[in-house]
């Protein structure tokens, strides 16, 4: 999400909104002010709030969550653009900019694959009105994410350190691919239970967390929109590489599943030699 605020940060401000197509009419969550009075305004800046994407226009503000299969798809020219009708693949909402001095429209689309449609877009005057913004935790590439915060977010809490991490009302933005990149990098087993972590412990996580997202975000400046998610995966060392040799001790990478998601970790790296049986049977690993 930090790459793709300034991938539309260098394409889209200062440019003006000739018109929101909503295609998926699921998507669009807020009717008042509708979609249509984004036309005409100009793009002011572009934000991010946890995984919420946020374009200012001239004081209104669209919102996006891509959810889990959602992306946004660039285009140089949208201006021969075919209408799509609604239901037909997918294309969920299509935002056309004004042209350029070259005579080309850019714009660009949010897609979302699957049956499964929980992209989100809101059209609101105060992104805080957004549910899922307002409850949103502290932000982990914010110089206020210090060790001292982190320390008072687990202290006391009897979550399991993955199931914390991914929580958006506990920290916000890193979700179920980084958490398991962050676990790994801090050699800790996902099961752990966030309150018995050591101050030292919880020091390697936060420096963990950091550095993950930090360096996540480096590689990914400068790359197109469409080079972002390749980007993303050739850089994870344990997520969806379930298998494969783990690049720090070549131990297999394992996986758990879950009804609607799965994690994969290192063993000798994070839980001391042992698998994780499936979440069910398995006993919490200290």
């Amino acid at each position: 999400m930090e790459s793709l605020v300034h991938f539309l940060r260098e394409r889209a401000v200062g440019r003006t909104i000739l018109g929101v197509d909503v295609v998926a009419f699921q998507a669009l969550k807020t009717f008042d002010p509708p979609a249509t009075a984004l036309g005409g305004l100009t793009v002011t800046g572009v934000s991010r709030h946890g995984k919420f994407l946020d374009l200012d226009c001239d004081g209104l503000h669209l919102v996006i969550h891509l959810a889990r299969a959602g992306w946004l798809r660039w285009r140089e020219d949208l201006s021969g653009a075919k209408p799509v009708r609604p239901g037909k693949g997918p294309l969920a909402v299509r935002v056309r900019l004004a042209p350029d001095d070259e005579g080309l429209a850019p714009g660009f689309e949010l897609t979302e694959a699957g049956t499964q449609k929980r992209l989100a877009v809101y059209v609101t005057k105060n992104p805080d009105d957004v549910p899922g913004i307002a409850a949103l935790g502290p932000d982990p590439l914010d110089e206020s994410f210090t060790v001292a915060a982190l320390k008072r977010i687990v202290g006391g809490n009897r979550t399991q350190i993955k199931g914390l991490l991914r929580d958006q009302k506990v920290i916000a933005g890193i979700g179920n691919a980084y958490s398991d990149e962050v676990l790994h990098a801090a050699k800790m087993s996902p099961f752990k239970v966030a309150a018995t972590l050591t101050d030292a412990q919880i020091a390697d996580l936060h420096e963990a967390i950091v550095t993950t997202l930090g360096e996540a975000v480096e590689r990914a400046h400068g790359l197109a929109a469409k080079d972002l998610k390749a980007e993303k995966k050739s850089g994870l060392r344990v997520h969806n590489r379930a298998g494969q040799p783990c690049d720090v001790c070549g131990d297999t990478i394992r996986e758990v599943s879950f009804a609607d998601s799965s994690l994969q970790y290192c063993p000798t790296c994070q839980t001391g030699g042992k698998p994780l049986a499936d979440r069910r049977l398995s006993r919490l690993l200290k």
